[in-house]
Parts: structure tokens; sequence; C-alpha cells
């Protein structure tokens, strides 16, 4: 596997927002019934530099294989918890080629370093993957999404507590 190279995007050419756009649309944007068009707005939007949200992508030879999301919101029925983690995805390509750790190990340092806030939410189906990388599980959480409706809810500390 050639080199991995993980950056946040804020300038995107054509093929690599397709790419995320379809990615994005699959997965979540036709069940909650967006247009292709709507999803590909969603994205071009997603791309700012200082404030949220912000989009990091994981890149082989400049070519997009991953990303991960930076939010205000990403679960309907909790607005009183932010910032998120949002859309982790992997392209199935290259998927268990280590793109997804790769990406998981810059979240923290990201978070510290563009987003204002000491710690980080996250809602997913998977178990024992975040726990991996830091997350704490909080509990489950009723999402009301059609698919699979109960899911977990973590959290990640972004400030590290030492003690004298």
């Amino acid at each position: 596997m050639e080199e991995i190279e993980v950056s946040k995007i804020t300038q995107i050419n054509e093929k690599n927002l397709n790419k995320i756009t379809e990615w994005m649309y699959e997965w979540w944007g036709k069940d909650e019934i967006h247009t292709f068009e709507q999803v590909k707005e969603f994205i071009k939007y997603s791309l700012q530099g200082s404030r949220l949200p912000q989009t990091y992508g994981a890149f082989i030879n400049n070519e997009i294989v991953g990303m991960y999301q930076f939010s205000y919101e990403d679960l309907f029925v909790r607005p009183d918890i932010y910032p998120w983690l949002a859309n982790v995805y992997v392209d199935e390509k290259y998927r268990n080629n280590g793109i997804c750790r790769k990406l998981m190990e810059t979240v923290k340092e990201n978070a510290r370093n563009n987003i204002n806030s000491n710690e980080l939410w996250l809602y997913t189906k998977h178990v024992n993957l975040y726990e991996k990388f830091g997350w704490k599980y909080i509990s489950n959480i009723n999402t009301y999404n059609k698919e699979q409706k109960i899911q977990r809810l973590y959290k990640l500390e972004l400030t590290d507590i030492t003690f004298n």
C-alpha cells in the first residue's frame, strides 16, 4: 500500500468531490430523501478552513480514499451535544488496509488544533472500534433512523488531564 496522507480539505477537484458525494449519497443521502445534488452541496459547504463544518480526507496519490468531518450537528435527537465526529468513511476498495486507523490517529490532534471544544461526540453501530482510539462509550442511543435505530454514543476528551 502506498503512503496515506490525511489533510484538511478546503478546496477539492471535481473528481474527488463527486467521489465523496457518491459515498455519502449511497450511505445516508438516499435514505434521508436527499438528491445527489443536495448531498454535493452539503459536501461543498462542509469544506471550511477555520470554522465548522470541516472535512478531512485520506489521500493516496491525490485520490481520496477515506474521510471524516467535524460538525455542529450529526444526530437530530441530540442537539444539546456538539461538536461531532461525523461521516467517517473509507472507500470499499481500500478497506482493511489501515486507512481507518490512519484517519482515526489524526482526529484528536486535528480537533484540538481546529475546533474550540474540550470534547467530541460520535454515534455509530460499530462495537470495539472507536475504543481503540481513546473514545469512551457513553450509552446506547435511539437515533430513530430507519436502519438500526439503536446505536452507540461515544465521547472523546480533547484535553489531557495531568496531575502534579
